[in-house]
């Protein structure tokens, strides 16, 4: 076959492919069948002439060739969707997927307003929003974008700090009337404890500052999760109280939903990220909503940017 043979939607399959380790990954995200893709994958093959991925019963790698065919893929199909975005009617058009991921409570309360203004802005981008406390591996399962809380030591990626938050401990009003508000960190080993499951452990050790003197706590409780929203919820109902960001809780703090309890301690500062994968072409697109998100976070919690 010749150059001439060679179509965007080949690279596209390859680059899916190579990115997921897994042809039948990269089938089911282009929603072609494994028999099509491992077609159009020997036609790619025989355009360049070199085989591109050695395969075995259990795995598949790229080939010295596969790895200089993607790279150069990837540019030059980021390259043309940029353009076709900047010469649509003269304007700057943004279209096409967008998948982000987000934690559980982030996802569904402020950040899901923020992408509703977006999509009302750019109506021909269509948003996949995965929402889970669980961090995703964002080349395999294909992410463009990854809000994430924490420090974040995976130097494969290349993080942008949009916000600071902090750790606020929570409770219901019912809880509080039931049993008692706390008035050290010391106190809440007499209470029960709700907890978020983070990196695969629970989320147990809680730590404050107060008059420049830092105190460490271990708390226990009867309830475990690994999805803070569930955990939000168990704390709404009056079950336990609970550390969440303060960013996640802020309405029901001003609905008085949940109460802040221990407000002379300050909880951890707590940041939040936006993630990529280093390496890989960011569209237009992805480049917009990450300066979007930057603008609107830097709008929130103008009380909490002002204290010392």
């Amino acid at each position: 076959m010749k150059l001439r043979d060679l179509n965007l939607s080949q690279l596209e399959l390859f680059i899916r492919i190579a990115d997921a380790g897994s042809l039948s990954t990269a089938a089911r995200q282009l929603d072609l069948t494994p028999a099509a893709a491992s077609a159009a994958l020997k036609r790619l093959e025989a355009v360049f002439g070199v085989r591109l991925i050695e395969r075995s019963t259990r795995s598949m790698r790229l080939t010295a060739e596969g790895e200089l065919l993607r790279d150069h893929a990837r540019r030059a199909l980021g390259d043309l969707d940029d353009a076709r975005a900047l010469l649509g009617a003269g304007r700057e058009t943004l279209t096409g997927d967008i998948h982000l991921a987000a934690p559980s409570d982030l996802g569904r309360g402020a950040l899901s307003a923020m992408l509703d203004r977006f999509i009302a802005q750019h109506p021909d981008v269509r948003l996949a929003l995965y929402v889970s406390d669980t961090v995703q591996d964002l080349v395999r399962e294909r992410v463009d974008l990854a809000v994430r809380y924490g420090e974040l030591p995976d130097s494969s990626m290349v993080a942008r700090r949009l916000h600071v938050t902090r750790r606020v401990v929570v409770a219901s009003p019912d809880y509080i009337a039931r049993h008692g508000a706390p008035s050290h960190p010391s106190e809440l080993m007499q209470h029960n404890c709700i907890a978020l499951y983070r990196s695969g452990r629970p989320h147990l050790t809680w730590r404050f500052e107060h008059g420049g003197v830092e105190t460490t706590i271990t708390v226990r409780g009867n309830r475990l999760a690994y999805d803070g929203a569930l955990v939000r919820q168990w704390v709404i109902q009056g079950l336990g109280i609970a550390t969440k960001a303060r960013l996640d809780v802020i309405e029901d703090l001003a609905s008085g939903r949940l109460i802040e309890l221990l407000p002379d301690w300050r909880g951890e500062d707590f940041p939040l990220h936006a993630m990529r994968p280093a390496g890989r072409h960011m569209p237009l697109r992805v480049r917009r909503l990450l300066d979007f998100l930057g603008e609107q976070f830097a709008q929130v919690e103008p009380e909490e940017r002002a204290r010392p």
